[in-house]
């Protein structure tokens, strides 16, 4: 049997869903990588890729090598073995730095009502952790932000935010690694690159890494 938190629900044909939670904070997410990780090294056969997210960790899997009911018995015997203290793999922590410059920077201040330097000190105050890549090839959000920085998405999203971009919405903070279209308040910019399409891995962050931001050219 599973956990009792947990739950073990398809997701298509093709993958599995672990719901290890249903809130999101570091303690939970520690679990959430650490199944990852256990799964990863049982090596499950048929298993193609394992994708950890806020609360779920998402195992897809080729059909013509697994069959999906063995698959899921496997999976349940990992987390009935998993003890709920399981320790976290070793992170990472990466420091970006950060040229508190983007346009929005003056309507976040007027919208929250700290000042230049508060807004700095609270964004780069802080040690993030990576909870999830998504939206974009290498778009880590990190969390959690500051309470004071909190503002919803923008109403009218861009089109185009440049790559490098610093940027908060809710209580998450990001770096935008390439031109996409985009919805966060661009509160600054970084030259450093968080996905490079030759490197191995290509994305700079990896789930579970700590990151702080170091305010430059003050």
């Amino acid at each position: 049997m599973t956990a009792p938190e947990a739950r073990i629900l398809p997701l298509g044909e093709e993958a599995w869903i672990l719901t290890l939670g249903d809130r999101i904070d570091a303690a939970l997410h520690e679990r959430v990588v650490s199944v990852a990780a256990l799964i990863t090294r049982a090596a499950l056969p048929g298993v193609r890729e394992i994708i950890p997210g806020y609360t779920t960790v998402t195992v897809s899997f080729d059909s013509a090598r697994a069959d999906a009911s063995e698959l899921r018995v496997g999976l349940e015997r990992l987390l009935a073995d998993t003890p709920a203290g399981l320790p976290a793999p070793p992170s990472r922590t990466l420091e970006i730095p950060v040229q508190y410059d983007g346009p929005d920077f003056e309507e976040v201040a007027e919208r929250t009502g700290l000042s230049r330097t508060q807004i700095i000190e609270r964004h780069s105050g802080r040690v993030y952790r990576v909870y999830l890549l998504g939206f974009a090839p290498g778009f880590a959000y990190l969390g959690e932000l500051d309470p004071s920085l909190e503002l919803p998405r923008r109403d009218s999203p861009r089109t185009r935010v440049p790559p490098g971009s610093v940027a908060i919405a809710g209580l998450q903070t990001a770096v935008y690694p390439l031109a996409t279209p985009g919805g966060w308040h661009l509160i600054g910019t970084t030259s450093l690159r968080l996905f490079a399409p030759a490197a191995d891995p290509p994305a700079l962050l990896r789930v579970g890494d700590q990151v702080r931001f170091v305010p430059a050219g003050l």
